[in-house]
């Protein structure tokens, strides 16, 4: 088995991808101004780039690698996805025209789907549940980590080289990411066993070997409550998500009077710290206040999330720069905070050879309404404030969004109310007593302790 401390170098290797990962999408947000104005692009065009062109393929794309994660080699898919998103990444600076820097986007998007759910199922092979939500929440970090170093680096890179050199320098770490992963991360399948014992496994020998049919993964998600209930509470978020973060770094150069890298800077502190804080936060208290205690999680973060779109609703009302900042700053915390909880949930609900495509089923639906529509609406929506709002149609488009988050607390609160049932007969499905998990996972520590 594996110790502790290498453990945490593979999490800390997969939050380094997942935060370079984002970095790419991050920075198109930062140039978005200079592109419109390079290409004669419209806001309509923008959100149409940033969100359904890039969503579409990323979702769809996301469900065949996830099949292949349930029964392949994790680490082959993620070296290959990350080689493959960062050289389209760099030639995002070669473009053009319009159609092919959609193009291009595409090929992004094919890339990045690999990332995500084979990252997930591995760790959950890696981390015990009583871990999960901490290791989740760490892994997390990668995305307030990208805001940190995306909004920074691209704020600087476009303000003094351009938008084009830009995407060829952020692509360069994902080239050397690729080949540490192929070199230093280790796949748990071919040790021969699994590390920990779930709900829905009595030992290592009983593990399922057979990857099931997908049409056998729809139902068996179907039929728990609290799959379907999170599964609309991810899609509904990054819908108000995605809308407003690619349109974020335009709001601040529009309405406030920034410039690329001011805004850049900002973003980093505001995005970026305010994300760490909240996963950082979601993933402790999990961790230290309802451990295994999936359901007080799950109210945590609908209470988290309640008080979000009211905070981004007050900064985009304010036309003070400091309350505003503040406001941005505390809803990023509460956004963030479900990194753990939610994820680390969905993993225990399902069976492991399901994960990984469970995973990208959630992405699927999530990204197709969330990034595929998100930046579109908020987008279409500036276009139509134009006539009656002028330069200010954007800070218009986003408060008329940003109410949204009260319906993303309730699928938690409604997820909240159902998971201790579904946990119960995800046991029962394998003759589990209740509180024998633990006592296996327990003499699963013991064992890797004396290896």
């Amino acid at each position: 088995m594996f110790e502790r401390s290498y453990k945490n170098y593979v999490l800390a290797f997969l939050t380094a991808i997942l935060l370079f990962n984002y970095v790419d999408r991050i920075a198109l947000g930062v140039t978005l101004q200079d592109i419109k104005a390079e290409l004669h692009l419209s806001d309509t065009e923008l959100g149409f780039l940033t969100g359904l062109a890039f969503a579409m393929f990323y979702a769809v794309m996301g469900v065949p690698l996830a099949r292949w994660a349930d029964r392949g080699n994790r680490v082959s898919i993620i070296t290959i996805t990350v080689a493959i998103w960062s050289v389209a990444v760099a030639l995002c600076g070669a473009v053009r025209a319009f159609t092919q820097l959609v193009a291009i986007r595409i090929a992004v998007a094919v890339g990045e789907a690999g990332c995500i759910p084979p990252a997930f199922s591995l760790i959950a092979d890696y981390f015990k549940r009583a871990e999960r939500p901490r290791a989740l929440a760490i892994y997390g970090m990668g995305g307030g980590l990208s805001a940190v170093v995306g909004y920074f680096a691209a704020g600087w890179l476009n303000q003094y080289f351009g938008w084009r050199l830009t995407f060829a320098v952020l692509a360069c770490p994902g080239v050397v990411l690729a080949v540490g992963a192929w070199v230093t991360i280790r796949e748990p399948r071919r040790q021969g066993s699994r590390i920990y014992v779930d709900v829905y496994q009595t030992d290592d020998e009983e593990a399922p070997t057979a990857l099931p049919p997908i049409i056998e993964v729809v139902a068996t998600l179907r039929g728990i409550d609290t799959f379907r209930c999170l599964l609309w509470c991810l899609a509904t978020m990054f819908f108000f998500n995605y809308g407003v973060f690619q349109w974020h770094p335009a709001l601040l150069m529009r309405s406030y009077g920034l410039s690329s890298i001011e805004a850049g800077m900002w973003l980093s502190l505001l995005c970026g710290v305010g994300g760490l804080i909240g996963s950082l936060a979601g993933g402790e208290y999990s961790a230290r206040y309802a451990v295994d205690d999936e359901r007080r999680q799950l109210k945590f973060v609908a209470i988290a999330i309640s008080s979000t779109g009211m905070c981004f609703l007050l900064g985009c009302l304010s036309h003070n720069k400091a309350f505003a900042f503040a406001m941005f700053f505390l809803s990023n915390i509460g956004t963030s905070t479900a990194n753990g909880p939610v994820f680390s949930t969905i993993q225990t609900l399902v069976p492991d050879r399901m994960r990984a495509t469970a995973f990208s089923i959630v992405y699927l639906v999530s990204n197709l309404v969330g990034m595929g529509l998100g930046p579109l609406a908020v987008g279409v929506l500036s276009d139509g404030f134009q006539r009656c709002c002028g330069n200010e149609s954007l800070r218009y488009a986003l408060i008329g969004v940003s109410p949204g988050y009260l319906l993303v607390s309730w699928f938690a609160w409604r997820a909240s109310r159902s998971v201790t049932g579904d946990l119960r007969a995800a046991r029962r499905l394998v003759d589990v007593p209740e509180g024998a998990t633990q006592l296996m996972e327990a003499g699963a520590l013991g064992n890797n302790s004396q290896n």
